[in-house]
Formats: C-alpha cells, structure tokens, sequence
C-alpha cells in the first residue's frame, strides 16, 4: 500500500473506533482481518497512524477546527510525519484508494504558523480538562510539559534476566535493533522508537526471549520493581502480580533465594505467569492461585507486601492513548478504593518491621502522594522509608532522572525519566 491507501485505512480505523466504541488494538485486529492483504509494514504504518491521533486528539482537532478521523489523520501526517499538503493532494490525485483532496480550509489549517494559539492549556498538553487539577497538584507549574511528553512514542525496553545473561552479551546479540544499555535501571536495554511508518521489531521471536534471558518491561517498571528492595532470603508476596513482570524481576533481584508468593484476583490475569516463570528459570516463586483462604497462612508473617495496585493507568497514556479520552471522574474514585482495601490487606500480612511497596502506573495525585498521605493518616505504626539512598545506589543519573514527592514516594515520568509514568512509596512497620 502506498501512503493514501494507509492515510484511509486509519481514517476507516477511526471511524470504525467511533462508531462501535472499540479500544485502538481491537479496532487495529478487526481491521486487519478483514483486509489481509495488507503486509506487516502495511498494518505497523496504519497502527502508528491511528496512536499518533489518539495520543494528541485535542490539539490536532483544535488546528484544524474539527475532530473529525480525517481532520485528526492529515494533521498528524503534515505535523507530525512532515509530508506537506501540496504532496498529499498529488499523491492523493493519482492513487485510487486515496481520500479526497484537500479542500481549501484543510490546507489552510494545515499551514497555519501557529497552529495552537489561543488553545487552553489543556488542549496544548492533550489531557482531559477535568484532570488538571490532579495533575498540577502532581507536577505543579511543569504539568503541561509533563504532559506533553507523554504525546511522544515510547520505546522498547527489555529486561535482562540477571538470572541467566548479562547485559553486555545481549546487547551484542541485540546489535541489529540498535538496542543500547537504559540510563537508569542497570538491567534495562533500549531500542528507540522511529518515526512514521517505522516497525518496532518483535523481539519476542528472537532466540534470547525465547530461552528466558531478557523480558519486555518498561524501564520505569524495572526501576520500581528494584526500589522494592527484595533482597535474597526474604519472604515476600506479590499481592496484585498479574502476568507476573514484577515477580520475575524481583526473583532474579533476589538470586532465585528465600521465597516470592505471586498471588492475583483475577485468574486470568495471572494464567501467564506459569510460563514466564518456566522460561526464565525462576524457582524461588510459589505461584497462589485466587480463592477462599489463599493468603491465610501468611499472615504476618511477610518481610515484604508488593501492591502493584490496580489504577487509572495515566502513566501508560504514550502506550494507550485511547483510555485517555474513556477515563472519568468516577473510575478514579473506584480505582482510589481498591488501592485503600489492597494496602489495608497489606496490613495484615506484612510482619513487624515489615514493609509494604505501593506502585502505581499512574500520574494521578488522587491514587499516589493523597493515597500514601491517607494511609500514614489512619495508621500510626508505620513510616515511610526514605528512597534516595536506593535510588542513589541505581546509578550516577538516577537522581537527576527522578521525582521525590512529598510524601517521600519516588515518580517517574515520561518527560524526567524517559519512561512510563510510575510511583513508588515504601512504608515500614514498626512494630
């Protein structure tokens, strides 16, 4: 397919979003099937097409004065992918399966100087206007940049499994993607993402994925996942462990010794946990299925409760910029109950002078520093743990890379630390 044929198969794609309220990824599926001739570079290029629109919808529709998927597509492929309106309108006469020409308004918008002048803040940062307050209350003056950063494409990031390599061989067997050492976590590798229509390698079908020496996690994820603090001989339990991506970091931080409990809610959630363990010679996690009684025996008797909490996920909006536009008022307050029944059950569980970890991928005020500062509130016995000696111990540039809130939690933001968005605070029992 040439690029008119894949600016209207995203168009397709977006109406088709909102015509039956399908998340980007279902929507991308359907299309797919349904058009196979459509080769791999095809569908990566139209993919990119359709998250790039979601990711800044509000100012792509503010410069061309309508929200519509074609006014969204060729803003982005002008603005963002640099093809000009006078190059779309003659590949767009001589391709079949183009659009439209441009009408005279569309190229108007789409040379405007100043694209976003006048926008409110909440347009030029791409966010829901009902979440500012949250977000200035987190970033402060810098919500708009931090923002904005989370706009851009992330990259890939892979874990080393420090239980079977090192990251000085994979990065040699990773040579061709340009795969380069994370400047934060010390077991991550990075490959960049490209622009346009570039293809993000599967690196799941090469030989060290498939023989368990690294894993796909973001860096932001593996720096919490190391800020835990898991060490060798603990009794630790993954209260939330879903696929187990903490779990297997925290395994490998630990040498394979003492004993990790992955436990989940939700079955399905954890069903591929058995696997991933498997692959990565991981021996040292004793695997809880949900059910009446599962963590009974354990209680008060953990050195350590991981709660990598259920949430809005405002820290993946570069990964899943749909649930940007879904996310409401309501599901934040749902999601800030289930984070104060988990680290309640955390109480129970976690011994005297034991500690608890509460993550979250999320950016939100609400769910991270008021969340902590509720807990220290209700419950006397148990302190935050000051994190910057650990995040010291990371490396040269972690400081510089990090936020310390004021709750004393670490966050870790796309525009600081070049990751997904994630928080950790550390709360130690006393007695």
């Amino acid at each position: 397919m040439r690029l008119p044929g894949r600016i209207a198969a995203a168009i397709e794609i977006l109406e088709d979003m909102n015509a039956r309220h399908r998340p980007v990824a279902e929507a991308l599926k359907a299309w797919g099937l349904n058009h196979r001739f459509a080769g791999v570079g095809d569908r990566s290029a139209i993919g990119n097409l359709v998250y790039d629109t979601q990711r800044s919808k509000l100012s792509h529709a503010y410069a061309m004065r309508e929200g519509t998927p074609r006014a969204l597509v060729l803003s982005v492929i002008v603005r963002e992918w640099g093809v000009t309106p006078e190059e779309l309108n003659d590949q767009f006469a001589s391709d079949a399966h183009a659009p439209a020409i441009l009408s005279v308004d569309e190229v108007q918008h789409l040379s405007a100087p100043a694209p976003l002048a006048g926008a409110a803040p909440h347009i030029a940062a791409d966010v829901p206007e009902w979440t500012v307050p949250s977000l200035e209350r987190t970033f402060g003056s810098d919500w708009v940049a931090e923002a904005t950063a989370m706009t851009r494409r992330p990259s890939l990031d892979l874990r080393v499994n420090t239980l079977r390599a090192d990251r000085p061989r994979l990065l040699k067997a990773l040579e061709r993607f340009s795969a380069r050492p994370g400047d934060i976590a010390p077991t991550c590798m990075r490959i960049e993402t490209g622009g346009r229509d570039a293809r993000t390698p599967n690196v799941q079908a090469e030989e060290g994925y498939l023989k368990g020496l690294f894993e796909v996690q973001d860096q932001g994820s593996q720096v919490v996942a190391a800020l835990v603090g898991a060490q060798p001989g603990e009794q630790v339990l993954d209260l939330c462990a879903g696929a187990g991506g903490k779990t297997l970091a925290m395994a490998a931080a630990m040498a394979n010794k003492g004993q990790i409990f992955a436990y989940d809610s939700d079955r399905f959630r954890l069903a591929p946990i058995y696997d991933r363990l498997k692959r990565s010679g991981v021996r040292n996690v004793q695997v809880r299925a949900p059910g009446e009684g599962a963590l009974d025996d354990l209680t008060d008797a953990l050195d350590r409760v991981v709660i990598d909490a259920p949430c809005t996920g405002t820290g993946t909006w570069r990964r899943r910029p749909d649930t940007k536009w879904k996310l409401t008022p309501e599901q934040v307050a749902a999601r800030v109950a289930d984070q104060r029944a988990l680290l309640e059950r955390a109480v129970t569980l976690v011994k005297p002078a034991g500690t608890i970890a509460y993550i979250t991928c999320s950016v939100l005020d609400e769910e991270n520093d008021a969340q902590i500062a509720d807990f220290l509130a209700r419950h006397g016995d148990f302190a935050t743990v000051d994190l910057k000696p650990a995040v010291g111990a990371l490396g040269e540039a972690a400081p510089r890379r990090v936020r310390m809130t004021r709750t004393g939690g670490v966050l870790l933001t796309p525009l600081r630390s070049g990751t997904d968005g994630f928080f950790i605070a550390l709360l130690k029992r006393k007695r």
